[in-house]
């Protein structure tokens, strides 16, 4: 152990300060932590292993609620399979993030009045590891001060030379066997990032645009086509019908005029054409959209692109130079003057692609793309799942995973970039296509007339390689050998297609048919607290660190643990981390109580026989909170988890059962020694089921409780079997009557802690052993001579007198209660009175009538409830 990892702990082991302070010792626990080395992983130790491999940020990325979500529910994971006796990974990374770093990186040289051709490419990837170095990664420290429990000493990026040895590893092994290949396909541009972008990373949303309807040709050789976008009928090359379409069988095969060019084009018989849909007739542009592309591929059309790669038109004429919605306005207009226009319909709303980057409309686009063959790959990741091997949750996923992979297109792997891996492919000056893996020298030099492939690699195609690269492979690591497959990708349900099914065909593909992961746990998204999808553009967006500064970063984890059901979106407002570091002040006052009165872990627990009811009754709770914890956990059920433990603690253990041991530590002796025993050991087991979720606090706590090195390293609790449900039928009891006593002083106007004399008739009940708390938690005080019972209430078979007479005004109590029931029976009599009415019941909406019958139900409620008042009220 080294110097630096035997400095004390941040809270002294003597004595509690008598406010939790999180900023004082988050940090500080969080250093000694990984100084002990509690997070690093042991790839010789024999046992058995656990392993999660963080899904990486971007490089660009600072810490937003949907990180700080999942990265608590995966350190909640490990913390307890730690706790368990597992070799616990969790290994920790960053994404180069291809688009969004170059972005940055060509804004800093914009300030600078240059552009990335201006220096070259090789000075722009150099000067783009220079941002890294000074601004990545700032993400990295942020999950620190969240308490993540990474192992720092494996952490990967993924250009990192081993990374980067395994991204041209598997290029060079798919290249081989036919499923990387390059062809000249349409695909989805973007016009501001200048690249090709894939399918998954397009969004789609309803945009207002326009529907025209354009005639071409002309007399009876004349077909009217409709489009949303005009400015591509200058790249027009057919027109297409039906081939059963009896309206324009005449013109099958003829050529007819395309307006405002000296081009005529044919008209060819397809059947992929719907004659239902609009005119039956459709223009078809094969260099800018992938039906019209295939439709050319089967009638060998030719393929005219009209736009650059900034979506500008360079058709000679008139529209040269135009931007394409310039452009569209234009030839519309253009159209027109030449009575070409049939119809026009504005707005046309219709579904429209963007970047999902920058937001940019994307533009269809003919290019010659590196792509990856799917098809076996494909079915191998929906075998793996359908067969059981990997395992997705919750299992209505499933459809959603199956629709996605058993439909996939080929991906479109390159982009037109400088930063990410370069494809490493090779041309030569007589035309040769070389491929070049990890140990294999370039073919030439560019003196030879050899030049390297300009793209580099979609961003997803090295992070699918993320669960095994991060490992060690290609190389056969121990680290491989020990953590692979891992046990669960916990991840967004919304980057099942982006992230999930690469990693599921690459790892089954690289690693042997293994899977790369056994269970995929799938999240939803953090929303507001309306649930509303969070963004920076809304005012509804909240950086987490100022949560974390203003509460502590166990009350935002807690948060949103106890948000987190299987799939579903999390919503979250500022008034719930409040709620969760007031838990966080509950815990730490309740064990600083418990230290003060003697609560203790030192020797066995008592045995049964030598406790009270309430001792038996707290554990029997406790060991059947255990088993509940467990299964939540195993089934990923965080939410359930979290409510499970926060009743337990704050319902059971520091609203009752602390309260219930007051009287006993008042008295001494041994009751209060064999409790103090009891109270210790169910604050040990509780911290520790905890920690988990709530990692800083426990630490804190249970290292005083307990005197252990730390919590991290504590074993997990054990259901030990112990139940007494005679037990907790009893305290069940005694809950009861306290609460019916309560509720009724409350309901007569008195203050909680208001002392009333009562006579309480328990003999014969399991009650009579707690007169004492009994009093203690009403503020009872014993009947003298001059009691005079003005209220009995019976409860739980048994029965509590009170005399209210010094403690309240029965008179004004009466006039109160009086004039809340004549509001009540009046708001009856008004709901009735609409109900009744069937003119009204025909013309009111549902909604109201609805309103309406609630109201009635209030009035009935409100009227029962102050009538038994007004009764149990002593005479005036």
């Amino acid at each position: 152990m080294t110097e630096n990892s035997q400095q004390q702990n941040p809270v002294p082991t003597s004595e509690l300060p008598t406010q939790y302070a999180p900023a004082e010792v988050e940090g500080a626990l969080y250093e000694r932590w990984v100084e002990r080395g509690y997070f690093t992983a042991d790839a010789t130790s024999e046992k058995e292993p656990y392993t999660i491999v963080i899904p990486p940020p971007n490089v660009t990325g600072a810490l937003h609620l949907g990180h700080a979500f999942q990265v608590t529910l995966m350190d909640a994971l490990t913390r307890r399979k730690r706790m368990q006796g597992y070799e616990t990974l969790w290994l920790p990374g960053m994404d180069h993030a291809g688009i969004a770093t170059q972005n940055k990186v060509e804004q800093q040289l914009a300030e600078e009045g240059k552009s990335r051709h201006d220096i070259g490419r090789e000075a722009f990837v150099e000067k783009t590891w220079q941002w890294k170095s000074e601004y990545g990664g700032r993400i990295l420290g942020q999950l620190k001060r969240l308490g993540a429990g990474l192992d720092w000493s494996r952490e990967r990026f993924t250009m990192d030379e081993g990374l980067s040895r395994a991204v041209q590893k598997i290029f060079k092994d798919l290249y081989d066997d036919g499923l990387i290949y390059r062809a000249e396909r349409i695909i989805n541009w973007c016009p501001r990032c200048l690249t090709a972008i894939s399918d998954i990373e397009v969004d789609y949303q309803d945009d207002d645009g326009e529907l025209v309807s354009l005639k071409y040709g002309d007399g009876d050789e004349t077909v009217v086509v409709a489009t949303t976008r005009v400015e591509t009928m200058l790249g027009d090359t057919a027109v297409a019908v039906h081939p059963e379409d009896e309206r324009y069988a005449h013109l099958i095969g003829k050529r007819i005029k395309l307006p405002l060019t000296d081009r005529t084009i044919p008209v060819v018989a397809d059947a992929h054409v719907d004659p239902e849909f609009g005119t039956g007739a459709v223009k078809v542009t094969p260099a800018h959209d992938p039906n019209d592309f295939a439709i050319g591929q089967r009638h060998d059309l030719e393929t005219l692109t009209v736009m650059d790669e900034r979506a500008v038109i360079t058709v000679p004429g008139p529209f040269e130079g135009l931007d394409r919605f310039e452009a569209r306005s234009a030839i519309v207009a253009a159209l027109r003057e030449q009575g070409r226009i049939v119809a026009e319909k504005r707005p046309y709303v219709h579904s429209v692609g963007h970047c999902s980057r920058c937001k940019t409309t994307i533009e269809p686009r003919l290019s010659l793309q590196w792509w990856v063959k799917v098809d076996t790959l494909a079915t191998a990741a929906g075998d793996a799942v359908r067969d059981g091997r990997v395992a997705l949750h919750p299992k209505d996923m499933e459809k959603r995973y199956f629709d996605w992979v058993d439909n996939l297109n080929d991906w479109c792997i390159s982009r037109q970039l400088w930063w990410g891996h370069r494809i490493p492919v090779w041309y030569g000056p007589d035309g040769e296509v070389v491929c070049v893996g990890p140990d294999e020298q370039a073919p030439g030099t560019e003196a030879d007339g050899w030049t390297q492939d300009e793209d580099v690699l979609d961003t997803w195609f090295s992070s699918g390689l993320w669960p095994f690269s991060t490992l060690g492979w290609p190389e056969q690591t121990q680290d491989l050998a020990k953590f692979y497959p891992t046990d669960v990708l916990l991840t967004g349900h919304d980057i099942i297609f982006f992230w999930v099914v690469r990693m599921m065909m690459f790892g089954l593909y690289a690693m042997e048919d293994q899977v790369p992961f056994k269970t995929v746990a799938l999240t939803g998204l953090v929303r507001d607290e309306f649930g509303k999808k969070m963004s920076k553009s809304n005012p509804n967006a909240v950086d987490p660190i100022e949560w974390m500064d203003a509460y502590g970063s166990d009350a935002v984890r807690f948060t949103l643990a106890r948000g987190a059901n299987p799939g579903a979106d999390v919503p979250i407002g500022e008034d719930w981390v409040q709620a969760s570091r007031n838990f966080a002040n509950k815990i730490w006052n309740a064990t600083r109580f418990a230290l003060m009165n003697g609560a203790t872990v030192e020797g066995p627990l008592p045995q049964p026989g030598e406790m009270t009811a309430t001792d038996r009754w707290i554990l029997s709770r406790l060991n059947k909170t255990v088993a509940e914890v467990d299964a939540f956990y195993d089934d990923f059920q965080f939410a359930k988890v979290s409510d499970s433990l926060f009743h337990y603690a704050w319902d059971e253990v520091f609203d009752w059962y602390v309260e219930l041991s007051k009287t006993t530590f008042m008295a001494g002796g041994e009751p209060a020694k064999v409790s103090g025993r009891v109270l210790g050991e169910v604050l040990d087991v509780t911290l520790r089921l905890l920690h988990p979720i709530v990692p800083f606090v426990t630490e804190a706590l249970w290292t005083t409780l307990t005197g252990g090195d730390s919590v991290v390293v504590a074993d997990w609790p054990a259901d030990s079997g112990f139940r007494d449900d005679a037990a907790e039928r009893e305290i069940e009891t005694l809950k009861q009557v306290v609460t019916e006593v309560r509720r009724f002083k409350g309901e007569q106007g008195l203050k909680a802690g208001q002392r009333v004399p009562a006579q309480l008739s328990l003999d014969g009940t399991a009650l009579a052993p707690h007169e004492a708390a009994i009093r203690q938690l009403l503020k009872l005080q014993p009947a003298g001579d001059d009691f005079q019972a003005t209220a009995t209430l019976p409860v739980a078979g048994a029965e509590v007198a009170l005399d209210l007479s010094g403690a309240i005004d029965v008179a004004a109590e009466r006039k109160r209660l009086a004039k809340d029931l004549a509001a009540a029976e009046k708001d009856k009599a008004q709901a009735e009175g609409k109900l009744g009415n069937e003119k009204f019941l025909g013309k009111a909406p549902e909604h109201v009538v609805d309103g309406i019958k609630a109201r009635l139900v209030k009035a009935d409620e409100d009227i029962a409830r102050i009538q038994a008042q007004l009764e149990r009220l002593p005479q005036a």
